[in-house]
């Protein structure tokens, strides 16, 4: 089934997977950033904790703000447990478990096996929605994945499972969770305000536990540190949402999670100018066949289950 075309001529299904990109984008710096604010220049700067809950909490405030100024309603009842749920996925889950990691991996490396999300995405929003993919957009999703574990083995020489990656693989299955949570409420409250009330709701919890573990020594903290601290706070986990959640709305949180699968490569080329990576050959030649399976993954049926 194609979807209603917007009164601009472009079809919500386009829509959805641009605002889903712009919004892999803004995330795909998230690994570096919060790499430069636990880890700049392989000393210990911000902890994990503080991070995860600080971020939360500058992004809660601005949320607080934006609700105030746009004068909008308080959700119902029932949308409470849900925001909730989106909560404990990408308030808390991911941004702790990604930074735990990111204190004894590289980025780059943290990037690439949070290339998975997107398969897990798709997996969770069939379950919930009770949509039935064509087999087609599941080997796509497969070959894609593929894909990344393919490329991580190549430039870490083989694949290990360290504490390290179990921390990134609970951050993408609490980050999966959230985008599905916050997609289902996103028909009913908006992008903009699901992802405002998770962090508004959050608030109380984050703010205490961020002076809580408050840096001892701030002056200590670097300049570098502190600007990745800025970007994964108000980017990261406030402006990114708006379009992300709006892009899984409108195009389909199964499909459009799907461009999700080129935010390693995004991440990786951020990663040149913030970390000193190298852009390679090698890298150029996964990106584009990445891109390949999510254009083909694009045009795949994805039908709802027969009742």
């Amino acid at each position: 089934m194609s979807a209603a075309p917007s009164q601009k001529g472009m079809s919500d299904a386009t829509r959805g997977m641009l605002l889903g990109l712009l919004g892999v984008v803004l995330f795909a710096a998230t690994a570096p950033m919060t790499k430069l604010a636990v880890d700049a220049g392989n000393q210990a700067q911000l902890s994990a904790a503080f991070v995860t809950f600080g971020r939360a909490a500058v992004a809660g405030i601005l949320s607080l703000a934006y609700l105030l100024a746009v004068r909008a309603s308080v959700p119902a009842h029932q949308h409470w447990g849900l925001l909730a749920f989106t909560a404990c996925g990408v308030v808390l889950g991911f941004p702790l478990f990604l930074a735990l990691a990111l204190q004894t991996v590289q980025s780059n490396h943290a990037a690439v096996v949070t290339g998975l999300l997107p398969l897990a995405t798709a997996a969770v929003a069939a379950v919930w929605f009770k949509q039935r993919p064509a087999m087609g957009f599941w080997i796509c999703a497969v070959l894609g994945s593929a894909l990344v574990v393919g490329f991580m083995m190549l430039r870490a020489g083989g694949l290990y499972f360290g504490v390290a990656n179990v921390f990134l693989l609970l951050a993408m299955a609490s980050a999966a969770l959230g985008y599905v949570g916050g997609a289902r409420l996103t028909a009913e409250l908006g992008a903009e305000r699901v992802i405002c009330w998770v962090l508004v709701m959050s608030l109380p919890f984050t703010a205490v536990a961020s002076i809580v573990f408050w840096p001892m020594d701030v002056s200590a903290v670097s300049a570098s540190a502190w600007g990745g601290f800025a970007y994964v706070s108000i980017v990261s986990m406030w402006l990114g949402f708006f379009a992300w959640y709006r892009g899984l709305a409108l195009g389909g949180a199964v499909r459009v999670s799907q461009v999700q699968l080129l935010q390693p490569f995004i991440s990786i080329v951020f990663a040149v100018p913030l970390v000193g990576e190298r852009l390679d050959a090698l890298t150029v030649g996964f990106a584009i066949a990445v891109i390949a399976t999510v254009f083909l993954g694009k045009r795949m049926s994805v039908g709802a289950k027969p009742s």
